[in-house]
């Protein structure tokens, strides 16, 4: 006897062996039993999952010689002819190879004459949107008002090209893909009362290889069998796909995991062995990081339709929900990048060496001794003497704005400068320019002198300068009034000297001792405790609600608590803990924020600040002067405070 595929082989022949498509029976069942029967269905769907032998499996129910029923016989002769497909009163047209509108008209001819043996005269059109347009008008009317003993069953994986005209005739039925569970499931079936042996590992690649396509997923089956030799192994069916096992590329997640380089570059070593498409391999990755971020915020929502549920659930508990982001990011951007990198393996490999680099867990979390040495730094700086400024001039300038650096030159001795001078239309460029230079000079020594707190050292003012000799270059002749130089201090001199935006309050120099905390002193210890990251940003929106012994319950503002979780609660714990020297129990529950917060206090002095420096700037007489004379315009947005 000839060998059958098991794509033709299995194909189930009722309503009950079909393999999801519920959302179909249903209605297709609901209709038989009680006799609502239409007279043209159109199944719509992709490659494979089960248009044509729904259809088939319809026409039994409506010629089964036991009658009208979605529960066929399968042993009368009309079931057995169908199965058999010599079924005379099924007419199965291909309308790929019969496009013309003269095949059409042939095939509706026929429509008026009974059924020969059957009950109806069933047409299955199988690709029906490969019609031509004169096909389908042709086959409009008869679609519309058939004859009873008349039923059409139209199948196409494409109906976007099908006209409206057509559609609105028939009972349309969208077929689902076929998820790689259910194509598991299905195999193991066939391959238990086949007598194969197998590998559940193997066949969940044929699943993800199926692309929600049963009837591929046999078909992939069958080459497997011949290729592993009567039976399917992950090794075997990974080298007939040319692909790399799922479990390779959650190893290669698990070494992400572990934050370890050398074992990240030798896991990679390894799958370089089996020659991979790394494109393909970064895309694993992303489709196991999306998995276990679902899995880290909603554990229950992790459906095993990978067959790697314990693996995700197990990498859930092992990485951060930040690591998790951050990797998806970064894969991302790597296989948008992958194209460009000189070799893909050295493309991939940088990817994972980047993720590793950038992970939060890279960042540390500020301890004690830098705060506590911060501490001692600022009231050092609380107690050092005031920087000493130069003496005012006679036009009685305001204080300018002190910059703090780090590293600063000795300050130079400036030569004299004449401001005085008239100008004059007669100006040699070489004069004028080295003017221009030693003037920015003056400006660097004056800044550096009043960074190192000294006052600057420029020569006494001579009492007569000699004139330029004039030379003949005549400048334009609308030439700007000359302003006077000045030091580049004096241009941030009314920009108010404030804090930086990221300082809410000074630091104290003690501690806050836990039975002193209150709502109203949250700003300040906040500022202050050891947080980094997402943490310090969720904690940032949180209130103090109320002080019970050593527990502390807080509110956060529910705009916010989207990324909250445990891990979040603990870290916050271990921070309070480390502050007041004493273990800390919080309790921190969503609503709404009747206070402000810290971020709402450091946005409030942000918005503050920004608008004393805009408001500086439009009061300042030279800028004004320089907006008058070039017709200039202030942009605000571009203005910054000085930190």
């Amino acid at each position: 006897m000839s060998y059958q595929v098991l794509a033709r082989k299995w194909r189930p022949r009722t309503f009950k062996e079909l393999v999801g498509q519920v959302h179909v029976l249903q209605a297709l069942i609901n209709a038989l039993d009680s006799g609502r029967l239409h007279h043209a269905y159109l199944f719509t769907g992709t490659r494979g999952v089960g248009k044509t032998t729904i259809a088939r499996i319809l026409a039994k129910c409506l010629n089964c010689e036991t009658g009208v029923t979605s529960e066929p016989c399968g042993q009368c002769s009309a079931c057995q002819e169908i199965d058999e497909g010599r079924f005379v009163d099924l007419i199965e047209v291909d309308a790929a190879s019969r496009t013309k509108v003269e095949d059409t008209r042939e095939l509706l001819d026929n429509v008026q004459y009974a059924p020969t043996c059957g009950r109806f005269k069933i047409y299955l059109i199988d690709e029906v949107h490969m019609l031509s347009q004169h096909s389908f008008n042709a086959l409009l009317k008869t679609l519309e008002e058939p004859p009873p003993h008349v039923k059409f069953l139209l199948a196409t994986t494409d109906p976007q090209k099908l006209p409206i005209t057509i559609l609105s005739r028939c009972l349309q039925f969208s077929l689902k893909n076929m998820s790689p569970e259910k194509v598991v499931g299905h195999l193991q079936d066939v391959l238990d009362k086949e007598g194969i042996p197998y590998e559940s590992s193997a066949l969940w690649q044929l699943g993800r290889a199926a692309d929600g396509s049963m009837r591929d997923a046999l078909s992939l089956t069958d080459q497997a069998i011949a290729f592993c030799d009567n039976t399917i192994t992950e090794q075997g069916v990974s080298a007939m796909l040319g692909t790399i096992d799922r479990s390779q590329v959650l190893n290669v997640v698990s070494a992400l995991a572990t934050g370890d380089a050398s074992n990240v570059l030798s896991t990679v070593a390894g799958l370089a062995e089996h020659g991979p498409d790394y494109a393909s391999v970064l895309a694993d990755m992303l489709s196991v990081l999306h998995r276990v971020a679902i899995a880290q915020a909603v554990p229950d929502a992790v459906d095993n339709s990978q067959g790697d549920r314990e693996n995700v659930l197990s990498l859930a508990r092992q990485m951060t929900a930040e690591d998790v982001q951050l990797y998806y990011q970064s894969g991302l951007i790597g296989r948008r990048d992958l194209p460009l990198s000189p070799d893909p393996r050295t493309g991939f490999e940088v990817v994972m060496l980047r993720m590793l680099a950038f992970r939060p867990d890279g960042v540390p979390v500020a301890p004690v001794q830098p705060l506590q040495q911060g501490r001692a730094s600022a009231g050092q700086m609380d107690s050092s003497p005031a920087v000493s400024q130069p003496e005012q001039s006679e036009r009685e300038e305001p204080e300018p704005a002190v910059r703090m650096a780090q590293e600063v030159p000795e300050p130079v001795q400036q030569e004299p400068v004449q401001q005085e001078s008239a100008p004059s239309p007669l100006v040699d460029p070489d004069a004028f320019n080295a003017l221009a230079a030693e003037s920015i000079e003056q400006e660097s020594s004056l800044q550096e002198s009043v960074v190192l707190g000294e006052p600057a050292i420029v020569a006494p003012e001579p009492e007569s300068v000699q004139p330029e000799p004039e030379v003949a270059v005549t400048l334009p002749e609308v030439v700007a009034p000359e302003l006077p130089v000045t030091p580049e201090t004096t241009m941030q001199e009314n920009v108010a000297p404030e804090p930086a935006a990221e300082e809410i309050l000074p630091p104290s120099t003690e501690r806050l001792p836990l039975s002193a905390l209150t709502p109203d002193s949250w700003i300040a210890v906040f500022q202050e405790l050891p947080l980094a990251g997402v943490t310090r940003t969720i904690a940032s929106y949180c209130l103090l609600e109320a002080v019970d012994g050593h527990r502390l319950t807080m509110v956060l503002d529910q705009n916010h608590d989207t990324l909250y979780n445990d891990t979040h609660r603990l870290r916050m714990e271990a921070a309070l803990s480390e502050y007041f020297d004493t273990s800390v129990t919080l309790t921190v529950t969503p609503g709404v924020a009747d206070r402000e917060t810290p971020a709402a206090w450091r946005e409030r002095r942000r918005q503050e600040r920004q608008q004393e420096a805009v408001n500086s700037i439009y009061a300042d007489e030279r800028v004004q002067t320089l907006v008058s004379t070039f017709s200039g315009t202030i942009l605000d947005h571009t203005i910054e405070p000085v930190d």
